[in-house]
């Protein structure tokens, strides 16, 4: 499936996470998804570009698209599950200190 091959990929879906959040430039990105390559970025932002889920305006903002944007519902689990994951680590940590 070619979707889940790009959505797959290292850095995507963060990318796409840190979009849907709000529009950002290049720099920005970097800084929200510490840990990423400007190479990487750089990578990802074509690609998710070239197959519409991604645009960048004059301003050099990169922006979901209408079709990235369709991707809110299929991450709002993933985002339920991260807090609640999150939330039994702080737990766990809670107790064994």
């Amino acid at each position: 499936m070619a979707a889940l091959d790009l959505l797959g990929r290292r850095w995507a879906l963060r990318v796409i996470w840190e979009l849907q959040q709000e529009p950002a430039g290049f720099r920005e990105l970097r800084r929200r998804a510490d840990g990423m390559s400007s190479s990487v970025l750089t990578d990802r932002l074509r690609e998710l570009t070239e197959v519409g889920i991604v645009t960048t305006g004059a301003d050099g903002v990169y922006h979901l698209t209408e079709l990235g944007d369709a991707l809110r519902p299929s991450l709002e689990p993933l985002r339920v599950w991260a807090d609640r994951w999150s939330a039994e680590l702080d737990a766990q940590r809670g107790d064994d200190g």
